[in-house]
């Protein structure tokens, strides 16, 4: 008698096995990319390193995707190919600047798609957790980041300073004005100077003022609140339910017995 185990008996299943939903590591790829594009000086060099990062946050993205794993490996591989020759042109200094923000701002707006898609599903399979607040959380970072990059290429392809301080900035200075922006806060030593610049600002405020109240706000109020929902239909199901003859009492009882 052989003995066979569950991959043997069952190597499809295995193989088609869907990845497990983190989120939260999408989360902090996305917020180290924003602080380096921050601190990090506006050169060549710096560009293919945010390139990278964004990169690796959207391969990670598609491959803790749940998908069948063939799909989540060829997804993987083409990205994580097209973005090396990318950051390799980028390095050298031989791909255009509107190139390097164009795919920055593709790159970024590929991440918020493909996480959407994934946290929906785990909201509607296991309810409100960590991994889908973190997933809200990593698409807040990535759309700061797009308007970055828009801005960028903006700034790039049209002569006019894009800020009413009479500069463009540099690559730092467009991800903190984005931000500032997105959460509304509005320091004022950068402000934008250009029509494109100002319904660019107010598209950027409206959506990170919206996204906080409804979606962050709902995700928070409600988590953890499906695995309490679930602990209280276990503990209602475990709980024994008394008998007719038991609620009853003597009632149920023979005649001769009440005797």
């Amino acid at each position: 008698m052989t003995v066979e185990s569950h991959q043997t008996r069952d190597p499809e299943s295995v193989a088609d096995r869907p990845a497990q939903f983190r989120y939260s590591v999408v989360f902090a790829l996305t917020l180290a990319l924003v602080v380096f594009l921050i601190a990090a000086p506006s050169t060549d060099s710096s560009r293919a390193v945010a390139l990278a990062v964004g990169g690796v946050a959207l391969v990670f993205a598609l491959a803790t995707a749940r998908e069948r794993k063939d799909v989540r490996y060829l997804n993987a591989v083409v990205v994580g190919i097209a973005l090396l020759v990318v950051c390799v042109a980028v390095a050298t200094g031989t791909a255009p600047w509107t190139v390097t923000y164009a795919v920055g701002a593709v790159v970024t707006a590929a991440i918020p798609l493909v996480i959407f898609r994934g946290v929906v599903r785990l909201l509607r399979n296991q309810g409100v957790t960590v991994q889908a607040v973190a997933g809200a959380l990593a698409i807040y970072l990535a759309v700061g980041l797009l308007f970055a990059w828009i801005i960028g290429f903006i700034a790039h392809v049209d002569s006019t300073p894009y800020f009413a301080q009479h500069t463009s900035g540099t690559d730092g200075d467009r991800v903190y004005f984005s931000f500032t922006v997105l959460t509304t806060t509005g320091f004022g030593d950068f402000s934008a100077g250009t029509p494109a610049g100002h319904a660019l600002a107010v598209i950027e405020m409206l959506t990170g003022q919206l996204y906080l109240v409804t979606v962050i706000g709902l995700l928070i109020g409600n988590l953890g609140s499906s695995r309490k929902d679930k602990m209280r239909r276990a503990r209602h199901e475990t709980t024994p339910v008394p008998t007719t003859q038991h609620a009853r009492g003597n009632k149920s009882l023979p005649n001769d017995e009440k005797s």
